[in-house]
């Protein structure tokens, strides 16, 4: 089946773009996500992380 599969895949034009733009994703992704841990206001932080254990009115 992979072999059946592998061979499909090589006959596309083009089909080398797209691991490399799903790499660009992942890594633009984490990257924001890296700076957005490290810049976040203590307060927020503290704010988001007691929801779950404020009651309900």
């Amino acid at each position: 089946m992979l072999k059946f599969v592998k061979g499909y895949m090589e006959t596309i034009d083009g089909i080398a773009t797209y691991p490399i733009i799903s790499l660009l994703i992942f890594f633009a992704f984490f990257t924001i996500l890296f700076w957005w841990v490290f810049t976040a206001s203590k307060e927020h932080i503290k704010e988001i992380s007691e929801i779950p254990l404020e009651e309900d009115e």
